[in-house]
């Protein structure tokens, strides 16, 4: 069987590292920037950015719904930190109308974007994480959480009492940055939902 073909989304954000992550996790991995490159993939990485430029990006390059279908026809996706805040059904303080964070209705959540505080509130927490033995280094800058989760989403880990990781089917979401650390267990937790 052939390793699963996982784009990322390049548009802003950790590009290089998910890409590198996701090789050593078993997965070929390239970036997606086109239509015909979101079309080639298995599976999808949104990685950290700001998410209200990365919606902006997302229509001016005509990606938005093809994205929003692809995940609705049941492409796998994981989405950290702005990822995360782009793949919620809901998101709160999204924005001025026009320049807002636009959900792609991936994960039955609702996201408040920058909730921990601004980039100088940014911090490392070691968190338990559900699949994992031993707890995650996380890092978090201008990070979100996870108010709300549907029946179907399970929730995978909390920091400072709030949701900041969440699985629902082949979609996965963290708060914080995987790909800043050596560890690469939850790229390849993503990479066996494949």
């Amino acid at each position: 069987m052939s390793a699963p073909h996982v784009g990322v989304l390049a548009l802003q954000g950790d590009t290089r590292e998910h890409l590198a992550a996701l090789r050593e996790a078993g997965a070929e991995a390239s970036t997606v920037r086109r239509l015909r490159e979101l079309e080639a993939v298995d599976a999808l990485v949104i990685p950290g950015g700001e998410s209200t430029t990365m919606s902006h990006l997302l229509r001016e390059l005509e990606l938005l719904e093809p994205l929003r279908a692809r995940l609705a026809d049941g492409m796998p996706a994981y989405g950290s930190c702005a990822g995360m805040i782009l793949l919620a059904s809901e998101i709160l303080d999204a924005g001025t109308a026009g320049r807002d964070a636009t959900p792609l209705k991936g994960i039955d959540m609702t996201v408040r974007r920058n909730a921990f505080g601004r980039q100088v509130d940014s911090f490392e927490d070691d968190i338990d994480f559900t699949g994992l033995d031993t707890p995650v280094h996380a890092v978090f800058i201008r990070a979100p959480w996870v108010e709300r989760v549907g029946p179907d989403v399970e929730v995978l880990g909390e920091a400072a009492g709030h949701i900041v990781a969440v699985r629902q089917g082949k979609m996965l979401a963290t708060s914080f940055h995987p790909e800043m650390t050596g560890d690469r267990r939850i790229h390849k937790l993503f990479v066996d939902l494949l």
